[in-house]
């Protein structure tokens, strides 16, 4: 019998903080499941790695979780507020069973969620989360662990920080330092708050923050990627080299240039494929992205002879492409970097100190080594949806869709897409002009709306 996914996404378990799954109960079997799982592959202790960012229900749900863990008899190591890649990077480097990321990346901080790493540091496989969600089934009876003396022990790891750290710099060449470099920093109140401010000013640089003050509730609200106009603002006013703004979770960043220039994951993918590609270390000069980077990337790649090859979006997608190709660099627009000679996942402090090392090694501003990509205009359009069912059943928007891709020929493309995480529809246009590519867009995500946009 097949087993539909009730609780995982695209990217772990998400949802509203105290609601089903992200309750107490029904994390506390999480927990149990996931020890269950884990303990049956091995004898002797067993030991589970738990991160977060700084959401409030953080705490709720780190306890939940380690209480059933702990109660299956495996030993739980608490790391506290830290990105997402830091969970990663110290899962396998710690050489534990897994690692439990508690975040849920750039959303609200009413919303959680729970990503799992495997001991090799990458994110679980779906076959695994399968088997979580059979586990997780009410009419399923997990082994339960009856001997007081076989519970398991839970201990905070309080030289994390300096872990990750002395990673994070380890990547950065020893022939350069930051002293002369001014930075602005925003870490959206979130998990990188601590982190990202020491490794800039251990490495040298003048650091200038935002967003370094979570209270639980504040995490990504006005800060971070999704609000790069702080960051932007930061630079212009105080004159910095550069500005750097991280998500909730830390696994990705958007970067601003030195003239304010506001650079997406498609320019830095473009920088970094350049400068792996000069350097020889672009295995078979292939790039990853997703259908949803410009066209601006393919030219550029294209002229520099790199292969660009597009996976579905989604960091774990990417990734999967990159294994099954041999790839070393991949990425999304959103600002997902994965190094795959460095690093198991996207993060957003390791890609800042890779184009800052990339910019001391050409000695180049950030706006001298981005000024050789060019974007195509894009239009993306977000509508809320009460459904999302298959859109080639829906035969308005089917057409609507046809017949735009008909129209725009070799010259443009249209991507339409449901959000993993989120009751939402996608709509992205590009083509050479701007007008036409608005025009598309709207009237395509104006059909959709039509059709099964939420009242």
């Amino acid at each position: 019998m097949n087993h539909s996914r009730k609780y995982f996404g695209t990217d772990g378990i998400r949802g509203v903080a105290l609601e089903a799954p992200l309750d107490p109960e029904t994390l506390v079997r999480l927990g149990k499941a996931t020890a269950s799982l884990f303990l049956a592959r091995k004898a002797g202790r067993h030991r589970i790695l738990i991160g977060k960012d700084t959401r409030l229900s953080g705490y709720m749900i780190e306890t939940s979780l380690a209480a059933g863990l702990t109660s299956m008899g495996a030993d739980v190591l608490l790391v506290g507020p830290l990105p997402t890649p830091a969970v990663a990077y110290l899962t396998k480097s710690m050489r534990v069973d897994a690692g439990i990321m508690v975040s849920a990346s750039h959303n609200p901080y009413e919303d959680n969620g729970i990503k799992f790493f495997g001991p090799d540091g990458y994110k679980l496989p779906d076959e695994v989360e399968l088997e979580l969600e059979k586990l997780m089934d009410a009419n399923v009876e997990i082994p339960t662990n009856r001997d007081p003396a076989k519970v398991g022990k839970a201990y905070r790891i309080d030289d994390a920080i300096g872990r990750y750290t002395v990673y994070l710099k380890s990547s950065f060449s020893r022939d350069f330092n930051l002293e002369n470099y001014r930075i602005g920093l925003d870490c959206a109140n979130g998990a990188c708050y601590q982190v990202a401010p020491l490794t800039l000013e251990e490495l040298g640089a003048e650091v200038v923050s935002r967003g370094i003050s979570p209270n639980g509730r504040n995490i990504n609200a006005g800060f971070g990627s999704l609000y790069p106009e702080v960051v932007r603002k930061l630079v212009l006013e105080q004159n910095l080299d550069l500005g750097i703004a991280l998500d909730g979770d830390g696994d990705r960043l958007i970067l601003v240039d030195e003239k304010g220039n506001v650079l997406d994951g498609d320019v830095i993918l473009a920088i970094c494929a350049e400068d792996y590609s000069k350097r020889g270390i672009l295995k078979d000069n292939r790039l990853i992205a997703t259908v949803m980077s410009n066209l601006g990337l393919e030219k550029f790649c294209k002229d520099r002879s790199i292969f660009l090859e597009r996976s579905a979006v989604g960091d774990r997608y990417v990734l999967e492409k990159m294994q099954q190709t041999g790839a070393v660099l991949g990425g999304e627009q959103s600002g997902h970097v994965i190094f795959g000679d460095s690093s198991t996942t996207g993060d957003g402090l390791l890609t800042a100190l890779k184009i800052l090392d990339i910019m001391s090694r050409e000695n180049k501003s950030l706006s001298e080594l981005a000024s050789s990509f060019t974007r195509f205009p894009q239009k993306l359009i977000n509508i809320k949806v009460s459904s999302k069912p298959d859109l080639t059943t829906v035969p308005e928007v089917n057409q609507i869709i046809q017949d735009k891709m008909n129209e725009l020929k070799d010259k443009g493309r249209i991507v339409v897409r449901y959000s993993g995480t989120e009751n939402k529809a996608r709509v992205m246009v590009e083509c050479e002009n701007e007008a036409e590519c608005n025009k598309h867009a709207s009237e395509v995500a104006s059909t959709i709306e039509k059709c099964i946009g939420t009242v």
